[in-house]
């Protein structure tokens, strides 16, 4: 270590100063959340350049968005104004710059266009005709988590993964047809000079000679494929460095792989691992639950924060009745907050899935709290929301020409242009309603006449349901047990029959609007379905009738009309977990933290650690007050259902969170966290066998359902029996 350092290093703490400096062999920097890696890896950059004298076209740093890039860029430059010069870009950007630079060698025009997800459903289609978009869209999704794994269509793992009919055939027609057109998909901006660099000696040597210094952010989010491209980059004698946090890697849903990180010191030989641990960000009370909570995966190389911020109260496990009781308190934490002088926007509320997010927009507005969401539209915005709600208008008023032309084709019924057109005509010339002109309608198709009539058979259907008018429930003298005001919320046990739910679940059902939004989340890892189920708990607060379905719309009109805060104002955020990543906030509450929905019940293995990370990546983002909400009932699909802890509050160390509410019994989440499905068991009577499911059964604990190698399939409460154990694998 030279004698004086330069004034640009002396702010770094001594294990940000070891990152700095390392120079020999290769290095991993294991980042924990808040501890500066971002300062680190551009301070490294104009390090290597000011000091060590590398020509800062020699240096190749990588992240994953744009944002990323031009903040790395900006901070290097800010040090040491040549790292301009340096290739700093994400991981597709630069497979872009590469392959226009070497287009030939990989097939390509050199003014290549990238082709983006709707372009390459267009091409499935093209490729395979007898397919439906939708269908095209879900293969086309396959073939891009395929590029993300390295995988071409003859590659021989091809089929272990992707279990999809005739996949490896209409996979190759895809390539063949895309290849044809000289243009590339965003798969094709990794594999391509991977294969290039692979192939073509003279341009691997070049490539060498000229990266003799790369760097990758964010490394946990890496997929298989950028790993195999960093691997064909480093040449021999190359400097690779890699920064990222093993227990914040959230993306394998979008083909990241932990093992990236985990295995780079085997891959790359003489690696140095330097764990920055100082966290700028948070007190020790939230940073020990975090700690606490993710030492329990088996996946992680491990390290320990410690806060260097004094002080802080322990952080607030609030069990709450249901999820009224959760908006109330949530509103009353801002309020709290607010009253001390600090601002709405200090405030941040988590939750595991987008459909959450209708509670509080609904909750806020009318307690003068002012929010925005992030990373989402608002829950009454959303495509499948506004489809629903649009089968809803037009079930109401069947006059609705907007509402009419929104789903009346939505899924596809064959019902063009012209034959929608043809329907205005007759409803405009016999009094405007649109259904029964649909029914009436003569097209020219028989596909389209089917559709028609299919489409009116179905409204038809939905009104019967309603009923007929009923004026009086208009009158100003209902009571609580008529028409509820908009948005009120019943708190009675009312059976669903009788509740606007059941029509509301039962017409997106029959429209087919479920099943397509279904196929949606299969090819984009959406959430439709959940917003969907929650627009169903939505509508149980209104009687079947056709008053209640009046009012329900009025409502959903009034919160549209409510204006949400937007980035930069003065407003409580509303974001899950996922986005989260890489913010902060003064206050946070992490909200929903029932077992079934935060880990869902299935989530086992290499997915349970990732949402135990997941976790860890929420109470992360807390610096000064961190709240975790638990309902022990929640509205699904219209009935109100019971729910247990999630199994990692269990994992949390008694003591370590202050109550607020009722007492919290943790029995079934402890077992849960033992009685986990693929687990191997062995029973007196029954022989060895293997967990498929684990259910929570009140009082009764946990329900474990056990496939046994004889081939039953029993169910047990682990509470009650001794003869079936957890046994080694």
């Amino acid at each position: 270590m030279p004698a004086k350092l330069p004034d640009y290093l002396s702010g770094l703490n001594p294990e940000q100063l070891e990152a700095v400096l390392h120079e020999k062999g290769n290095l991993l920097i294991l980042a924990g959340a808040g501890s500066g890696k971002t300062r680190v890896i551009t301070t490294k950059i104009a390090w290597l350049i000011r000091e060590r004298g590398y020509a800062p076209e020699s240096i190749l740093a990588v992240t994953f968005t744009n944002k990323a890039a031009a903040e790395m860029r900006e901070r290097a430059c800010a040090i040491e104004a040549s790292c301009a010069r340096a290739n700093l870009r994400t991981f597709h950007s630069f497979g872009a710059w590469f392959l226009r630079r070497n287009a030939a060698a990989a097939s390509l025009d050199r003014d290549f266009t990238i082709y983006d997800d709707d372009d390459s459903t267009t091409l499935v289609r093209a490729a395979c005709p007898e397919m439906s978009r939708p269908e095209a869209g879900k293969l086309a999704s396959a073939i891009a988590r395929a590029k993300d794994y390295g995988l071409a269509p003859d590659s021989q793992e091809l089929d272990r993964r992707f279990g999809e009919r005739d996949f490896r055939r209409r996979y190759a027609e895809y390539e063949r047809r895309l290849r044809a057109t000289g243009n590339v998909d965003f798969g094709d901006l990794i594999s391509l000079p991977v294969r290039v660099l692979e192939r073509e000696p003279a341009i691997r040597e070049r490539t060498h000679a000229r990266f003799r210094v790369i760097l990758v952010d964010e490394y946990q989010d890496s997929n298989v494929a950028q790993f195999e491209l960093l691997k064909a980059l480093a040449g021999p004698g190359a400097y690779v460095c890699v920064v990222g946090d093993d227990d914040q890697s959230i993306y394998r849903f979008r083909g990241a792989e932990v093992k990236n990180i985990l295995s780079f010191p085997e891959v790359f030989p003489d690696t140095g691992i330097v764990k920055l641990e100082r966290n700028y960000r948070s007190y020790q009370s939230i940073l020990d639950i975090a700690s606490r909570v993710v030492e329990k995966n088996e996946g992680r190389i491990g390290k320990t924060l410690k806060a260097t911020r004094k002080g802080g109260e322990k952080p607030v496990l609030a069990v709450l009745r249901d999820h009224d009781e959760e908006t109330a308190y949530c509103v009353r934490v801002v309020d709290a907050h607010v009253r001390k002088g600090g601002a709405f926007s200090d405030v941040a509320v988590l939750y595991r899935t987008n459909a959450q997010s209708l509670a509080f927009e609904r909750a806020f507005p009318a307690a003068g709290v002012p929010y925005r969401l992030v990373g989402a539209l608002r829950f009454y915005e959303r495509e499948e929301v506004k489809d629903a709600l649009a089968l809803l208008a037009l079930a109401s008023n069947s006059r609705d020409e907007v509402a009419f032309r929104r789903v009346a084709n939505k899924p596809s019924r064959g019902i063009g242009e012209a034959s929608l057109e043809a329907v205005m005509e007759i409803a405009f010339a016999e009094g405007g309603d649109l259904v029964a002109a649909a029914a009436a309608a003569k097209a020219k198709s028989a596909k389209a006449r089917s559709g028609l009539a299919s489409f009116a058979a179905l409204m038809g259907r939905i009104a019967d349901r309603l009923g007929p008018s009923d004026e009086s429930a208009y009158d100003d003298g209902a009571d609580g047990d008529g028409l509820p005001l908009p948005g009120a919320v019943r708190r009675g046990s009312q059976e669903k029959a009788d509740r606007l739910s059941g029509i509301v679940e039962y017409a997106v059902k029959e429209s087919g609007l479920l099943e397509y939004h279904r196929g949606q989340d299969e090819v984009a890892g959406t959430q439709k379905v959940s917003n969907l189920d929650e627009l169903v708990n939505a509508a149980s607060d209104y009687p079947a009738t056709r008053a209640g379905l009046t009012a329900f719309l009025e409502a959903v009109e009034l919160d549209r009309a409510m204006s949400s805060g937007e980035a930069g104002q003065d407003a409580v955020t509303l974001i899950t977990m996922h986005n989260t990543k890489g913010l902060e906030f003064p206050v946070v509450v992490i909200a929903g933290m029932e077992q079934g929905l935060f880990p869902r019940e299935d989530d086992a293995d290499e997915d349970l650690e990732e949402q135990r990370r997941l976790f860890y990546v929420a109470l992360t983002r807390a610096k000064d007050e961190l709240h975790i909400t638990y309902c022990r009932r929640r509205l699904f699909r219209g009935r109100i259902m019971d729910y247990e802890p999630s199994r990692f509050l269990a994992e949390v160390p008694k003591g370590m969170l202050r109550p607020f509410g009722g007492k919290l019994d943790l029995s079934a989440a402890e077992a849960a966290g033992k009685w986990r499905a693929g687990a191997p068991v062995y029973h007196d009577d029954h022989g060895s066998g293997r967990v498929v499911k684990v259910a929570p059964a009140g009082e009764a604990g946990v329900c474990v359902t056990v496939r046994f190698e004889t081939g039953r399939t029993l169910q047990f409460f682990p509470k009650f029996t001794s003869k079936l154990e957890i046994v080694s694998d």
